[in-house]
């Protein structure tokens, strides 16, 4: 179950920081009017600043494949998936080359 975390409003030692570090922010919580004037932030910053975050999100993870494998529901019989999975790891891959060189591929 999530927690909601409670705002401090004043120092309490012990949560990490000095009594310094707490004189030193300055966040106080926004009033009606600003919340009322704040514009979405495609309306404020330049387009060139949301190509960069989405190529910048594209280059992440693995690179994309020309020929990704697909994902298939098959059935197959119980034994010939124990002999494929007794050969060690990567018996998917294994599995693979057998039925491309029955398929004559």
């Amino acid at each position: 179950m999530a927690t909601k975390t409670q705002k401090l409003k004043t120092f309490e030692p012990g949560h990490g920081y000095t009594k310094e570090d707490w004189d030193a922010v300055d966040f106080p919580e926004l009033t009606d009017e600003e919340l009322a004037n704040m514009r979405p932030a495609k309306e404020v910053l330049p387009p060139e600043f949301f190509r960069t975050i989405e190529e910048h999100r594209r280059s992440r993870g693995r690179p994309s494949l020309e020929h990704p494998k697909k994902q298939v529901t098959l059935r197959l019989d119980e034994d010939v998936i124990a002999k494929f999975r007794a050969s060690g790891k990567g018996w998917q891959g294994r599995m693979n080359e057998a039925l491309r060189k029955a398929a004559g591929i």
